[in-house]
């Protein structure tokens, strides 16, 4: 373990942008209930003032809305092990950098926890001011107890979970 928080949970979003509020309102679900040997951070998306501090976990799951394809709330899991992020997922970035890119430079630099999971739900409304849509409220808490469950797995020393 490199850190007291062998885990990093990363919320990525923007609370005042539609459902790209997903991630916060799961992040607002899991505080309080993660292993003791997790972190729970909320980011705005600046990942590249964030990659040295990865490298101080073990594993890290990200959650993050995804572009619109039809099926508003659809969660999706992407092991980061088995391949890169699908780039729909980095269409959304108000950032230079997306979450794919930024995960795939954190490795190149040898800055990427060994484990990382991302969790995606599938957006509808990214309009700023708006509320999240009905099935991406609908999917916070299947959302959040799949991701509970992924940390626990996790904090014990799981990486094959």
């Amino acid at each position: 373990m490199n850190a007291p928080h062998s885990l990093l949970v990363l919320a990525i979003g923007n609370p005042d942008r539609g459902d790209d509020a997903a991630a916060w309102e799961v992040a607002t679900t899991l505080d309080g209930l993660l292993p003791e040997s997790t972190a729970l951070l909320r980011s705005s998306g600046d990942f590249l003032s964030m990659l040295d501090q990865w490298q101080q976990f073990d594993a890290m799951i990200c959650i993050d809305a995804a572009a619109p394809q039809g099926n508003p709330g659809k969660i999706s899991r992407f092991d980061i092990a088995a391949g890169p992020l699908p780039t729909s997922l980095d269409a959304l970035s108000s950032h230079a950098f997306g979450l794919g890119q930024s995960i795939a430079l954190a490795k190149r630099l040898g800055f990427a926890p060994a484990r990382i999971v991302v969790y995606a739900i599938e957006g509808e409304n990214f309009a700023v001011g708006e509320p999240l849509s009905q099935g991406v409220a609908a999917a916070v808490m299947p959302a959040s107890k799949a991701i509970l469950s992924e940390a626990k797995r996790l904090s014990e020393g799981k990486l094959d979970a």
